[in-house]
């Protein structure tokens, strides 16, 4: 991969070119990951995640760092302070990154995130202000969670379930295919009748383990259509600049450099099937960062390119030893 920067001396233009070796596919996590501590030692040890996290509390108008730092976990987990929170914790290392090697325009061949990660790929893309995305992921989970109150439903993972296995069981139960995250582990989402058909199902397939998920919904379903239309109409007021690096789509698997789409991707994204195992599959890079809090999407690439290098790291200590593998 080749970046060439142009700068200007005495007068005339000098072009310096400059050789990456390497494409990272930057991806980011969704929902489900948070934990109290998160980003604590981050703002201890480098001053720009405590700048990240100063400007995502003035967006929001309340310290969200405070919660996430020290709070009560069932408040943190609340989707309207999770969406932002996780959000918050993968832009700090982001910046980090950025301090300490390069811009991510320079290491990044794309980037992609689950779900809620989806706008911080865009933020961390320069599609999005950090200020907007922490307004905009504040706005989408009080959405889903008043969707949630209005049809009440869960999600459920199929472990050792494929894609037709799970999407047969969706059909028969009632229930709908929410997650394709790897081979091995598809996620359904309904209503907690269909549900519990599909667990029965499941089991009468033999399926190897039947997970349900602790979330408020049935997240990327049908039942989430009150929420996107919400959505929908807040994304359409919001500008998007010009990506500086390629973004992987939730619903398509695919990259999508135009802004014009990106409204509709984002709000078909809240009823739709997430492409994670395609996102991974067509991201031509030769090593992945998984750039957040924990390491959920590191496990989810291992099973689907399993020979594939993944870097991640998401306390101090982790963060530097990824830098200093970013370096060399």
């Amino acid at each position: 991969m080749f970046h060439f920067f142009i700068l200007q001396s005495k007068g005339s233009f000098d072009i310096i070119y400059h050789m990456m070796t390497t494409k990272y596919g930057f991806v980011f996590p969704g929902q489900g990951v948070q934990t109290v501590g998160m980003g604590f030692d981050l703002a201890q040890k480098f001053p720009v995640a405590r700048v990240v996290f100063d400007e995502v509390d003035a967006a929001l108008g309340y310290s969200l760092s405070d919660l996430m730092f020290s709070g009560n976990i069932s408040e943190l987990t609340k989707t309207q302070n999770a969406q932002p929170a996780i959000m918050a914790v993968s832009m700090a290392i982001v910046r980090i990154i950025e301090s300490e090697v390069a811009p991510l325009m320079q290491l990044a061949g794309a980037v992609a995130g689950h779900s809620l990660g989806e706008y911080t790929a865009l933020c961390a893309a320069g599609v999005l202000t950090l200020t907007d995305t922490a307004k905009l992921l504040k706005l989408r989970g009080e959405f889903m969670a008043e969707a949630a109150q209005e049809r009440s439903g869960g999600m459920l993972a199929l472990l050792g379930a494929n894609m037709s296995q799970a999407s047969d069981i969706a059909r028969s139960s009632g229930c709908y295919v929410a997650n394709d995250n790897c081979d091995g582990q598809v996620v359904l989402s309904g209503s907690q009748v269909a549900l519990t058909t599909a667990k029965m199902l499941a089991e009468n397939m033999h399926i190897r383990r039947v997970v349900p998920l602790a979330v408020a919904g049935a997240f990327h379903s049908p039942m989430m259509e009150g929420a996107a239309e919400k959505m929908s109409s807040v994304l359409n007021k919001v500008h998007f600049n010009l990506p500086q690096i390629p973004i992987f789509f939730n619903v398509t698997g695919l990259p999508e450099n135009k802004t014009i789409a990106f409204v509709d991707l984002l709000v078909r994204q809240m009823t739709g099937l997430v492409h994670w195992r395609e996102i991974i599959q067509n991201m031509h890079v030769d090593s992945f960062v998984e750039c957040g809090q924990g390491t959920v999407l590191t496990g989810l690439i291992h099973r689907i390119r399993p020979d594939m290098p993944v870097l991640n790291g998401f306390d101090a200590i982790g963060v530097q030893n990824l830098i200093s593998s970013l370096q060399g």
